[in-house]
């Protein structure tokens, strides 16, 4: 979907890698995948995992820079978009706190094909790529959540893509909070995300005014509650109906052969 511009990238003094500190143990009991582990295998992943904060703007990725951790937004809130130098900027998700990211690229050992970008303060966790491959061999519940990982994720990626064809900002907004919410995929965010409008914004590619109308229409429907420096969702279940119910209507409006599949 279109993104408008965030923040201008921090250039801080300090490269992160060089900010890089262990996790405590408040921020270990907050990554999901933790606990399944065997002793050694943890032992291993907490001698190996570092911590560091980003500062709103800042890159954590770049495309065509080679992955060397695999990351997880421990708190705050990332952005996951392309290189805006070849075209028009395109935001593909955002990732709130909970959300591990980039297992495909890492399962590859590519280079990356997409930006990371902090669009708040952000204290992020990463093990390297080495690690992530040794739990692979060896590790069958962390084989499990990274392949629950990619399968949701691809889930969420279509589903934005059908959305990405509609013109109706309600439903981009509705979508972009289900997506936000999801509780395999964003364990961390429970039923109230800490977002501001304008950041909502810079995630569905809409000015901060045109968000806010969409958010108190779904409040209207009894979907979310604005609340202060936050959302809550009252019916994830209802949110993504509404979704789906746009989409229907728009195959409808799109001719016979959309008709006939919007019916299947």
């Amino acid at each position: 979907m279109p993104s408008r511009h965030a923040p201008d990238p921090s250039h801080a003094s300090t490269p992160l890698v060089a900010r890089a500190r262990a996790a405590t143990p408040a921020e270990l009991a907050d990554i999901p995948w933790l606990s399944a582990l065997q002793d050694d295998e943890r032992e291993r992943v907490v001698g190996d995992l570092k911590v560091v904060n980003v500062a709103p703007g800042e890159l954590l990725c770049r495309v065509g820079r080679p992955a060397t951790f695999w990351f997880g937004v421990i708190d705050g809130l990332l952005k996951m978009s392309n290189d805006s130098s070849f075209g028009m900027p395109i935001t593909f998700t955002g990732m709130p706190p909970g959300g591990w990211f980039g297992e495909g690229t890492v399962l590859k050992r590519e280079v990356y094909r997409y930006n990371i970008q902090a669009l708040r303060k952000s204290v992020v966790a990463g093990i390297s790529v080495d690690t992530f491959h040794w739990l692979i061999d060896r590790s069958i519940p962390f084989n499990r959540f990274v392949m629950q990982q990619l399968n949701e994720r691809l889930g969420q990626f279509i589903g934005a893509r059908e959305i990405d064809r509609m013109n109706d900002p309600d439903a981009r907004v509705a979508r972009s909070l289900g997506a936000l919410f999801h509780p395999l995929l964003y364990p961390g965010v429970g039923s109230l995300l800490r977002i501001t409008q304008q950041e909502l914004g810079y995630l569905v590619g809409l000015s901060r005014q045109r968000v806010n109308e969409a958010l108190h229409s779904l409040q209207a429907l009894g979907l979310i509650r604005i609340e202060y420096g936050g959302l809550r969702v009252l019916d994830l279940d209802g949110l993504r109906k509404q979704v789906e119910r746009v989409s229907r209507v728009d195959r409808l409006d799109r001719g016979p052969a959309a008709r006939e599949y919007a019916q299947t």
